[in-house]
């Protein structure tokens, strides 16, 4: 155990891909609460691509906020803090183009269908350096370096390679990335699965082709392969393609680790300190996580959590709705676990953050059939536009910040945050996705814990 400069506790849980965490850690995490004298419990989860240190850095800006804002609301304290640490594995980084500005005439519901998320400027080494890292198991590994090594090869060919031989590298490369594809849960339930068809598709010159059209990949200038080349596009739409796997299997590890891992254990703490209350917190696929710990706590009276905050979550925005709700009419995957927490559940949103927003709908396009205005409603993600199909309340951040949100227990709110959750100056490709480190978050966060029951 740490602790802030002012003396409030700190906890690092680390959890393993399956949500494991080591014995020693889990029982001196439950010894140490109850010896401590918190009543509030703040736990935050990173979200994807995000090293340990990186992860460390976000905790140290967040706690002190969040501490300061708690400190002015009587029904609060003494608070605690832990950070989630998780293995977490992305894409590297691309120059991508960002969006249309707001109001010009290619902004709007096809600005969807234009830009570059800049798959093209990077290569398979570099793609497979960034994965590998994510993979604790040898033979995952090995499978990564050989699709790195496998489009290097492919962006090589000359132009004069008949199809059928490039074609037989695609289908090695497919199969691949389909031996790498998380299996889709074994539940009636709906989440946005839809980029498993890519990942296990039976015709990856068509589907990768497609995706390069979807994702604004085209071969790079003076490369072998020509713009109007339908190989040199498919190569492009493959990197596209393992970019998609990266996100599926960030969201499958993700609620693997809420459900399996996070869940017990807040369970095990309600039954060792009954009297404290959990306040969750989760960005970008650790909303995810944390949502998902929600399905790891077997009844209401088992948990502990007296509020819960997604902060530009990347996980779908029907998640928690029914089944008549939503264009899917199949109930959503958290749908029914609200009762598992007791305070509010808050949910912010803003137009800024292009990775949910614009790039999210694109990785679960399922096999491009929705490439159409509707693609945001359909595939949408919390970060895009909060909860949907659960008559959620409507709030906004304001920039200045401040805790007099009213929010209630029991109740779902969207919070729209585009005056403060705004900054896309340091990334191409996500924009505002992860501009979190503000006090104005601390106090939204502070404010959805006070309103426990």
């Amino acid at each position: 155990m740490a602790s802030l400069p002012t003396g409030e506790p700190v906890w690092d849980l680390k959890f393993d891909e399956k949500g494991g965490i080591a014995p020693a850690d889990r029982n001196g995490f439950l010894d140490e609460v109850a010896a401590s004298g918190v009543a509030d419990l703040f736990l935050i989860s990173h979200g994807w691509g995000t090293a340990e240190q990186s992860a460390r850095d976000l905790y140290d800006h967040l706690f002190p906020v969040i501490r300061d804002a708690a400190g002015a609301l009587p029904a609060l304290g003494p608070v605690g803090f832990g950070g989630i640490y998780w293995p977490s594995l992305w894409f590297p980084d691309t120059p991508a183009t960002p969006p249309a500005a707001a109001g010009s005439i290619q902004s709007g519901t096809d600005e969807l269908l234009d830009g570059s998320a800049g798959t093209a400027a990077v290569s398979g080494a570099e793609i497979a350096a960034s994965l590998r890292s994510g993979y604790a198991d040898p033979a995952q590994r090995d499978i990564v370096d050989r699709i790195g090594a496998l489009i290097d090869e492919c962006a090589a060919l000359g132009p004069d390679q008949p199809d059928a031989a490039k074609e037989k590298r695609l289908d090695e490369l497919s199969a691949l990335i389909a031996a790498l594809t998380p299996p889709e849960p074994d539940t009636p339930q709906f989440e946005d699965s839809g980029e498993t068809a890519l990942l296990q598709t039976d015709n990856p010159r068509r589907d990768y082709v497609a995706t390069a059209e979807v994702f604004g990949s085209v071969p790079p200038a003076g490369s072998t392969q020509g713009v109007t080349d339908w190989f040199g596009k498919a190569v492009n739409g493959a990197k596209d393609a393992v970019r998609v796997l990266s996100y599926s299997t960030m969201k499958a590890r993700a609620g693997d680790i809420g459900r399996s891992g996070l869940g017990p254990l807040l369970a095990d703490l309600h039954h060792r300190s009954p009297q404290l209350r959990v306040h969750l917190v989760g960005h970008s696929f650790g909303a995810r996580l944390v949502s998902f710990a929600l399905a790891g706590l077997a009844a209401p009276t088992d948990s502990p959590i007296a509020s819960i905050v997604l902060l530009q979550g990347a996980f779908s925005h029907w998640s928690f709705g029914g089944a008549q709700q939503n264009p899917w009419v199949r109930r959503g995957a958290l749908h029914g676990l609200a009762d598992r927490v007791n305070g509010p559940l808050v949910a912010t949103f803003s137009s800024f953050d292009w990775a949910v927003c614009r790039w999210y709908p694109k990785a679960s396009f399922l096999a491009q059939q929705d490439v159409e205005a509707e693609v945001a409603d359909r595939w949408g993600g919390m970060g895009s536009d909060g909860f949907q199909a659960v008559g959620a309340q409507a709030r906004t951040m304001p920039e200045a910040g401040g805790t007099d949100y009213g929010f209630a227990a029991g109740s779902f709110y969207a919070v729209d945050g585009v005056d403060v959750i705004n900054n896309t100056d340091h990334e191409p490709f996500a924009g505002a996705h992860s501009d979190i480190r503000k006090p104005a978050i601390g106090q939204l966060v502070a404010s959805a814990a006070a309103a426990h029951t």
